[in-house]
Order: structure tokens, then C-alpha cells, then sequence
């Protein structure tokens, strides 16, 4: 089960790594534009903002790495607990007012995880 729990984990990590290089590096590219669903010139003026966002997510990806590498079991477990409540929240809080699609996309991956971490508790 730990062996779950730790992949779970680092899925979230991962893919929060992902919206990161989307927002900070990629928003105005046409992918990054494809995955917000926006046009060439509101990236454009709305760059700064994206990459303020993949900042935040980035913090959210070292949190979940944190967890995972840090040396204490116990105290590695809480720091999970910790970022994984943050993204369920901001999953919330965006599948409502942002995309319906983020409580899928973001939000299942670390509902998943925060399940797993709370098994081992």
C-alpha cells in the first residue's frame, strides 16, 4: 500500500511539474493555448499571470517531492497530507469557478492520493 500511496503521490507532483512548464514557459505557445483555451493575444497580455500560476503550482510539486524524499517517515507523511489538502482545495475551488474539467483533471489525481495517505496513517 505504501508503494501506492507513494506513486499516487507522485503522480500529483508530477503533473503539477506539467502545469508548471504549461504556464510559466508554454502559455503562449499553441499548446499552452489549446490546453487554457485561449486566444493568441490574451495570452499574450495575460503571460505574467500564467506564469504567477505555474509558480504556485511549482511550490505545490516541491511540497508533494518533499514529502516523499524527506528523511523523517512521519514527518514526510504530514508535509503529503499538507500539499495534497492544498490541491484538493484549489481543485475545488477551480472546478467551480475556472473549468469543470480542473475537479477531474487535477482534482481526482490528488483526491486519490490524499485517500491513499490517510489509509496509511
Amino acid at each position: 500500500m505504501e508503494i501506492v500511496r507513494n506513486l499516487l503521490v507522485a503522480i500529483v507532483a508530477i503533473e503539477h511539474v506539467y502545469i508548471l512548464i504549461l504556464e510559466m514557459f508554454l502559455w503562449t505557445s499553441a499548446r499552452g493555448q489549446r490546453v487554457f483555451g485561449t486566444t493568441p493575444q490574451f495570452a499574450q497580455e495575460t503571460r505574467a499571470l500564467g506564469a504567477n500560476q505555474g509558480l504556485y503550482n511549482g511550490f505545490l510539486a516541491a511540497g508533494l517531492i518533499w514529502g516523499l524524499v524527506h528523511g523523517n517517515a512521519a514527518f514526510g507523511h504530514q508535509i503529503q497530507l499538507f500539499f495534497l489538502i492544498c490541491v484538493s482545495i484549489a481543485a475545488i475551488y477551480g472546478g467551480f469557478t475556472a473549468k469543470k474539467s480542473i475537479l477531474l483533471m487535477q482534482g481526482l489525481p490528488a483526491f486519490l492520493a490524499l485517500l491513499a495517505v490517510l489509509a496509511i496513517a
